[in-house]
């Protein structure tokens, strides 16, 4: 990472994230026969340093078991988006949506397992009491953003499914593996907030 990056990323604040968020507009989707779901991107200021919390789900979860993501879930009917990704990470991560700041949006995304993906991002400041749902997340990781940041943590792999073949983006951080749309939505935060 470059000297000019680090201490951006040093300084972040959420008011920096709103106007870098703020200022591309985000891009909606809807595919036939997917549901929808939405996601809250985490950052956590206040601490030591600026990070991201992930959790990794648990292998009791229907889909993506044992995988790396943000807090988030399946849209309830009635409910917004943005409702849902606040009630999500609530019955998550015991994080109550008052203690969110919401500073963005990001583009909608798909998975394989037919989900149309809204992330937004939201800053919880340090110390935080979590409040893990045993049933859903096995773990709670915080990283710091200066390490997402390294381009050595970085790549993107071939990879099939279903007879068709894709690049999927990855990150590496020490035993720690985030890839597939996790990484594309860490990926897209990354680049939007700190280029």
């Amino acid at each position: 990472m470059d000297a000019s990056r680090a201490a951006t990323c040093g300084a972040v604040t959420a008011e920096a994230l709103a106007t870098a968020l703020g200022r591309r507009p985000f891009a909606a989707m809807t595919i036939d026969g997917y549901a929808h779901s939405a996601v809250l991107a985490t950052v956590l200021l206040g601490g030591e340093e600026p990070a991201m919390l992930f959790t990794r789900r648990t292998d009791k979860v229907e889909h993506h078991k044992g995988q790396i993501s943000f807090p988030g879930g399946r849209l309830d009917p009635g409910e917004s988006l943005l409702d849902c990704a606040l009630r999500e990470t609530h019955e998550e991560i015991g994080v109550p949506p008052a203690d969110v700041r919401v500073v963005g949006r990001l583009d909608d995304t798909w998975t394989p397992t037919r989900y149309v993906i809204t992330p937004f991002v939201g800053v919880v400041r340090q110390p935080c009491a979590f409040r893990v749902s045993a049933a859903e997340i096995e773990d709670l990781l915080i990283i710091p953003l200066r390490r997402l940041l390294n381009p050595d943590k970085y790549d993107e792999n071939e990879m099939s499914y279903r007879g068709r073949s894709a690049m999927v983006p990855f990150y590496y951080i020490d035993d720690v593996i985030i890839w597939g749309a996790t990484a594309r939505i860490l990926r897209q935060f990354l680049q939007t907030a700190f280029t």
